[in-house]
């Protein structure tokens, strides 16, 4: 059975850090939808304009065994700020599925929802701020913590799309794909 992987994009997301896990999935043959906050093509922080699969409303109800929220300043503001994407994190969380965040979503829109409560995560330098005490701040580039999937940045965003697949699949299929791309 294929596993699914949710990739959600709000404007401003950080550009490598939703490309880069998107085609890292996909070359592991797990089945990836990019849903669009509020539209169906999204703008970058940078500019790049995605069409998405699906407008994220078109799937809310759906499950999946990852979630996956790139940062980007702009990006993780939209998404924290979606009681849409809330749902759907907290639901799929509560279900023990793979909840992975990258640069500023971990301390941004996981952070407050609880999701990092008990967790040891990393997120960009400067935002762990917003972490509570009951999480553990890690200076790694990725964090494991359970079904939890942290990062630092888009420096970091082989390395993390390299662990989802590893948590997904397994190692084997990682460090192919990490071998293939030169990584």
């Amino acid at each position: 059975m294929n596993k699914k992987a949710l990739i959600i994009l709000a404007s401003g997301f950080e550009e490598i850090e939703a490309v880069t896990p998107i085609d890292i999935l996909r070359r592991a043959n797990i089945e990836v939808t990019v849903a669009g906050l509020g539209a169906k093509q999204i703008k970058g922080s940078r500019g790049l304009i995605v069409n998405c699969d699906v407008k994220l409303e078109d799937v809310v109800n759906l499950e999946f065994d990852a979630c996956i929220l790139p940062g980007g300043g702009e990006g993780a503001k939209n998404l924290a700020a979606s009681k849409m994407v809330e749902s759907i994190i907290t639901r799929h969380n509560d279900n023990e599925k793979i909840i992975a965040a990258i640069c500023a979503s971990p301390a941004i829109v996981l952070a407050p929802w609880k999701i990092l409560k008990n967790k040891s995560a990393t997120t960009y330098p400067g935002t762990e701020s917003h972490f509570s005490s009951d999480t553990t701040y890690s200076n790694e580039a990725v964090v494991v913590d359970e079904n939890i999937i942290t990062s630092k940045g888009a420096g970091t965003a082989i390395a993390f799309a390299l662990a989802i697949v590893e948590k997904l699949s397994n190692l084997k299929t990682s460090t192919a794909i990490k071998n293939s791309i030169i990584a």
